[in-house]
């Protein structure tokens, strides 16, 4: 046959930008955003996106700029995900929970020339601010207003320059304006730091046709139909909502903004609003089945939740109160969600709790990536298929990130010349195909030679009555190596188990050297915003323990 050329009839760079002009024109009547007493239509949201792109453009922003964001789930959060781009600048969203420091330290390597902030987030950036070495120029600094806090406490003792809030820029803009489409799909579109989970973010770079592929893939494995009604339980600076903003717009979705996670408000908003979706961590299912005197829901919600694996037992209550949990897996690196656990139909006829043990399952891969495969790290080859041999889970396909801003080193060790992304993530493949994760690689605790998967160790411990949280690390020990440490909270009004209940409850479930031989109790553990546990601060916790004078066995 003969070779025909690509044309620019069919080569337009793909960018999930347009999924917005389409909204407009199909769904412009119809709802967009609903915050406290706000609502705006497809129509509205369509137009201020444009006018905060022109506005952006008119005081001098670039193609390739960088402009960072610190703001909850407002609606100007949710624009600013189309209005940044569409004005050919780079968005940089900054988690809302990183102290002074760690924001200076990210506003110096993303080189970022503007910063949106939101109000109760500007005492930290002025301080981020001053900690900029002095030849570093800070970005110029535009307030992101509210009518009121959560509380209902009026704002209008802070002093808005007019000039320099959103509201400000968005009277200047042209609703008009042609929007700046990328050169190439490959242009960067989206500057993400990793979550802090550990200690040294990293910038990740996304480029426009990644975003897009995986925005239609992630609206495909979750089956989002046409008009659902998203509740943003997830904070859209934790990988961009898992692309989620653009494809609401992309579906035509009513977004309900939440300002901060609250159980009994999610409950409200999701009978006030008939709330059909909205994603979260583990932590946010079990925040939701503990809150109490909770009936179950009139009407199923789709939840989806990532992450690290959700414990079985938490997976079932959350689902006993009416919320149909899908489970899947991804990295800031990816974009999204990567690897879900396709539910098969034979599936229902098993009891509940192998329902449960199932949907914990990281599954399989998504349409739109290559591949996925757990590898053996001696010998570098697929693991066999028993649920049971370990390696590192590795992954090939459309939205894995471009690299790692200024750092080819570290970008080189996970992006390999093999063709592969290490993610750093240790797991499984059962003999079905489906994929689990077994651990973090350096969440792995080997003790006495046995590598110890803490994930297994935390599900049981899940099961306890009396346990909130739980997380597993290493404790230095003198003849095992080391040997497991839980951090644990209680629910309120629990009866207070011992540690050696706590031990002994593992004893009968788990083998003897999966039982944690220290059990600490916090009345919370630390978490990021999005809500994973903060392991590294809980290693240097245990580390400090030392190793105990007699090791129980």
């Amino acid at each position: 046959m003969e070779l025909l050329k690509p044309s620019s009839a069919n080569s337009s760079p793909l960018t999930p930008l347009g999924f917005l002009e389409r909204a407009a024109t199909v769904y412009g009547d119809c709802t967009s955003i609903i915050y406290n007493k706000i609502t705006y239509t497809w129509t509205q949201t369509h137009r201020r996106c444009l006018q905060i792109a022109s506005a952006l453009q008119s005081i001098g922003i670039k193609r390739g700029d960088v402009i960072s964001v610190l703001a909850p789930n407002v609606p100007a959060m949710y624009e600013l995900h189309f209005a940044v781009p569409m004005c050919g600048a780079i968005l940089n969203n900054i988690n809302t929970r990183l102290d002074a420091r760690t924001i200076s330290v990210i506003l110096r390597h993303s080189e970022s020339k503007i910063i949106f902030v939101d109000y109760l987030s500007r005492s930290t950036i002025l301080q981020a601010f001053s900690l900029l070495p002095p030849e570093i120029k800070p970005p110029k600094l535009i307030l992101i207003k509210d009518d009121a806090d959560e509380i209902g406490n009026p704002v209008s003792a802070v002093d808005f320059d007019p000039d320099f809030t959103y509201d400000g820029l968005l009277k200047k803009g042209d609703p008009n304006f042609e929007w700046v489409r990328p050169k190439s799909e490959w242009d960067p579109m989206i500057l993400n730091y990793t979550s802090g989970t550990t200690s040294n973010p990293k910038g990740v770079v996304h480029s426009h046709r990644g975003l897009f592929l995986i925005t239609l893939d992630s609206l495909i494995d979750w089956s989002v139909p046409k008009q659902p009604v998203f509740l943003w339980t997830l904070a859209m600076f934790h990988a961009n909502g898992w692309s989620y903003p653009w494809g609401m717009a992309a579906v035509g979705g009513t977004n309900i903004c939440l300002r901060k996670f609250d159980a009994a408000m999610v409950y409200s908003l999701i009978s006030q609003h008939n709330v059909t979706h909205m994603c979260g961590a583990p932590v946010v299912l079990n925040m939701l089945a503990n809150e109490p005197g909770k009936e179950p829901l009139p009407n199923p919600v789709q939840l989806l939740t990532a992450g690290a694996p959700p414990p079985a037992p938490v997976l079932f209550r959350t689902e006993a109160l009416g919320f149909v949990v899908s489970h899947g897996y991804g990295l800031t690196e990816t974009a999204g969600l990567v690897v879900s656990c396709a539910w098969k139909p034979g599936w229902n006829r098993f009891p509940a709790t192998e329902r449960a043990r199932l949907k914990a399952r990281q599954g399989v891969k998504t349409i739109s990536m290559a591949e996925i495969d757990v590898l053996d790290p001696k010998s570098g080859l697929s693991v066999k298929q028993d649920g049971s041999s370990i390696g590192e889970i590795v992954l090939r396909g459309g939205s894995i990130m471009l690299g790692y801003l200024k750092d080819p080193k570290v970008t080189g060790e996970c992006l390999k010349e093999n063709g592969w992304f290490y993610t750093g993530d240790v797991g499984v493949i059962h003999p079905d195909g489906y994929l689990e994760i077994k651990d973090r690689s350096k969440d792995v605790i080997i003790s006495g030679g046995e590598n110890l998967s803490s994930v297994e160790v935390e599900s049981v411990l899940y099961s306890h009555p009396a346990i909130n949280e739980a997380a597993v690390v290493a404790r230095p020990d003198e003849y095992w190596g080391e040997t497991p440490c839980a951090f644990v909270s209680l629910k309120s009004g629990s009866n207070r188990p011992s540690e050696k209940e706590i031990i002994e409850f593992c004893r009968a479930r788990l083998p003897h050297y999966m039982v944690p031989k220290t059990v600490v109790f916090k009345d919370e553990l630390p978490k990021n915003a999005p809500g994973k546990i903060l392991k590294f601060l809980l290693r240097d916790e245990a580390k400090a323990l030392g190793a105990p004078l007699v090791s129980r066995i």
